[in-house]
């Protein structure tokens, strides 16, 4: 419809850039600014797919919509209460396939031209590959944008983009981010928490000099003993590289040999090696249960200051010392800064969900999922931490929650553990690579050149 009144052309090109070039502005308040202007519905939907937007109209309506996921029993209840909120909230149900075979399950019926509505992704890589192959659908073709930055933070952003294009919401996420620790013996021994890793050192030096442990540690975990090991040096990485490295790193496009590997271990070397650090060390790490190790710092009396590991690690020691009160008696701190420019740092884990089907229920269903209306369920139920930082921490029942939230929402970049993201072949050899070096750190060098050699063969098969 042509606008011949100068009024109205300056009008409808400030809502053009507003919209297109700005991102001010929501599809609903598109249509309302639009109808104020005086542009008819159909014309008003034109301009918005000619500004590269699609309206929920041009798609097909439905009635129910179909997920799959690999949730069971607990989760599935906990997720199942999301989708029951959102059948209630706009009349269109949820059929869910649960399957442990997820990879496989989804893969099969992507080749055969019937993939699901929805579906959780198996892992990051598969989630990328079929970002890449034009299998997903691109969230933010539809996705208030605007609003989405007011609710998550940009590195949460960019770890569910492809190549620009966002394609994934999370339903839930955990940090490996974490430092075990008593506040308590901290305040009686007047410590102060660690900002950066230099204050780290300090702070473990200034414990071991008074003839105590500052750290805990065990990786023995039957056959998959060396991965606590490996979480610390995925951390550090992290920290200290940045994403970008950290990227090439998991795909094989840097050596094992890089300096910015050996760097890292040599990093973790320094609390492993480090003198009167560990009780026993290094034997006892490596005969020592990653779950027992946990238990040192909070011992009565205590065997030792602090622990790194994942926030699951509330659990085991919640049910060893049922006595303890979250946030007095034990506690976390966030893995100290090594590199400024990367400060803020996670690696963890996150549940990754993506579109397969471009519809009007799934196009509401992926908006509700990121709502914080939405991510506030799963929180309220238990077992789960949201990345929305708009969803209230009275949400979350005890102080640990809590502090998991607040980092996962301010996390500036965030990760999946390197060694969960490699190929089985070379994670196996990342986690007895470890193990090699913990016990003799002159070999690291040769541990290297057999990690490489290992990669050659493992992201070539």
């Amino acid at each position: 419809m042509p606008i011949y009144d100068r009024r109205k052309r300056a009008q409808l090109d400030q809502l053009v850039e507003d919209f297109a070039v700005r991102g001010k502005l929501s599809r609903r308040e598109f249509f309302q600014r639009a109808g104020m202007i005086g542009l008819s519905v159909g014309a008003a939907g034109a301009l918005l797919d000619a500004c590269g937007g699609t309206t929920t109209a041009s798609v097909p309506k439905v009635s129910s919509i179909d997920i799959m996921t690999e949730y069971v029993t607990e989760e599935l209840a906990s997720f199942n209460a999301i989708n029951d909120a959102f059948t209630t909230k706009t009349g269109i149900k949820v059929k869910v396939e649960s399957t442990r075979d997820l990879l496989t399950q989804l893969n099969t019926r992507v080749r055969a031209g019937d993939p699901p509505d929805v579906a959780g992704m198996p892992s990051l890589t598969e989630f990328q590959t079929l970002a890449k192959q034009g299998k997903l659908i691109k969230l933010d073709s539809y996705f208030d944008m605007n609003q989405l930055k007011q609710e998550y933070s940009q590195g949460w952003i960019d770890f569910g983009s492809v190549n620009g294009h966002l394609y994934s919401v999370f339903p839930k996420a955990n940090t490996k981010g974490t430092i075990w620790y008593s506040p308590k013996q901290f305040q009686a021994d007047n410590l102060s928490v660690p900002k950066t890793w230099d204050d780290l050192i300090s702070l473990s030096n200034s414990i071991a000099g008074k003839g105590k442990y500052p750290w805990a540690m065990g990786v023995e975990s039957g056959a998959a003993s060396g991965w606590p090991a490996s979480d610390w040096v995925d951390q550090i990485y992290l920290c200290l590289n940045g994403p970008e490295m950290y990227d090439k790193w998991v795909a094989h496009q840097i050596p094992w040999t890089d300096s910015s590997i050996k760097n890292a271990i040599q990093m973790f070397g320094q609390i492993v090696q480090g003198k009167h650090y560990i009780n026993g060390a290094p034997q006892s790490i490596l005969a020592t249960n990653f779950q027992d190790a946990a238990y040192l710092p909070f011992d009565n009396p205590a065997k030792a200051y602090m622990y790194f590991l994942g926030d699951f690690t509330e659990g085991f020691i919640t049910t060893q010392f049922k006595s303890l009160q979250a946030g007095t008696d034990f506690s976390f701190f966030n893995f100290p800064t090594i590199n400024a420019k990367y400060a803020g740092a996670v690696t963890g884990g996150a549940d990754i969900m993506a579109a397969l089907k471009d519809n009007d229920g799934t196009r509401q269903y992926m908006q509700f999922i990121a709502s914080t209306e939405a991510q506030s369920i799963w929180p309220k139920r238990g077992g789960a931490t949201s990345v929305n930082k708009q969803v209230s921490l009275d949400v979350y029942s005890d102080a640990i929650s809590k502090a998991a939230a607040q980092q996962l929402t301010t996390a500036t970049v965030f990760r999946v553990g390197a060694d969960d993201l490699m190929p089985t072949q070379m994670e196996n050899a990342y986690w007895s690579g470890m193990l090699t070096y913990i016990g003799d750190p002159s070999k690291l060098d040769s541990v290297l050149s057999t990690l490489e050699s290992t990669a050659q063969q493992a992201y070539s098969s």
